[in-house]
C-alpha cells in the first residue's frame, strides 16, 4: 500500500504535517486535499498526484505515525542500565504521546475506506501498538537481567498496562494535546501507574 510515485521524503512529511495541522485546528472534517495542500503551501493537485486519494493519504499518514512511535519506543534499548527504570519508561510514554497527535490516531476511523487500508496495513506487519509493547517488555527483561527490577517482576503484564495507558491517553486527551494542562496530567497519571506497577523509585545506576 505505498503511495504512488513519491520520490521526495521531505515532500510526504511536508504534507503529513500539514495535515496534522488541519486535524489539531479544524477537526477531521475539514480535512480535504486542499485544506492539505493550502497548509502544506503546495500546488493543489500535489496530493492526487502522489497518493491514490485521500483516503491512501490518511492511511498512511497514520501507518507513518505508528511506525514513527515504535521508533521511539526502540529507543529504550539505549537506556538499559542507566537512568531510572520509571524515569525512563515515562520519558518514552509522554514521547509517545506526542508523536501519535490525538486527531491522527482517530482519523482513519472517521473514513471507512483509510481505516481499511490503515487495519490491511497492520496485518501486513506495520508496526502499532503491538510493537511499542514488545519494546516496553524487552527493556523491563533487560533492566531485570541486571538486578534493576525484582526477579518476580511481570515485564509482559506492565508492558501490556502502559501500552493500554497510552491508547486511553491518546483516545480521551483533546485533539490539540490538551496544552501544558493535558501535558502534566499525561505525565501525572504516568508516574502514578509506574509507581502502582513498579513500587518505590529505581535509584539510577551511578
Amino acid at each position: 500500500m505505498s503511495p504512488r510515485g513519491v520520490a521526495i521524503p521531505d515532500l510526504r512529511e511536508r504534507l503529513f504535517a500539514a495535515a496534522e495541522r488541519v486535524v489539531a485546528r479544524d477537526g477531521a472534517a475539514a480535512l480535504t486535499s486542499r485544506a492539505v495542500t493550502e497548509e502544506a503551501d503546495c500546488g493543489k493537485g500535489v496530493l492526487h498526484t502522489h497518493f491514490a486519494g485521500l483516503d491512501e493519504f490518511v492511511a498512511e499518514l497514520v501507518l507513518d505515525r505508528f511506525a514513527r512511535s515504535a521508533r521511539e519506543a526502540e529507543q529504550l534499548d539505549g537506556r538499559v542500565g542507566r537512568g531510572g527504570v520509571a524515569d525512563n519508561l515515562r520519558d518514552v510514554v509522554l514521547t509517545l504521546l506526542d508523536s501519535l497527535p490525538p486527531g491522527v490516531v482517530g482519523l482513519a476511523m472517521t473514513r471507512p475506506v483509510a481505516a481499511l487500508r490503515t487495519r490491511e496495513g497492520f496485518r501486513s506487519g506495520a508496526p502499532a501498538f503491538d510493537a511499542i509493547q514488545h519494546s516496553f517488555t524487552a527493556y523491563l527483561r533487560a533492566e531485570q537481567h541486571l538486578g534493576r527490577l525484582a526477579p518476580g517482576t511481570d515485564a509482559a503484564t506492565i508492558a501490556l498496562a502502559l501500552v493500554g495507558t497510552v491508547h486511553h491517553l491518546l483516545m480521551t486527551r483533546p485533539q490539540g494535546g490538551g496544552g501544558e494542562d493535558g501535558s502534566a496530567e499525561a505525565r501525572d497519571t504516568t508516574e502514578r501507574l509506574l509507581s502502582a506497577l513498579l513500587g518505590p523509585h529505581t535509584p539510577p545506576t551511578p
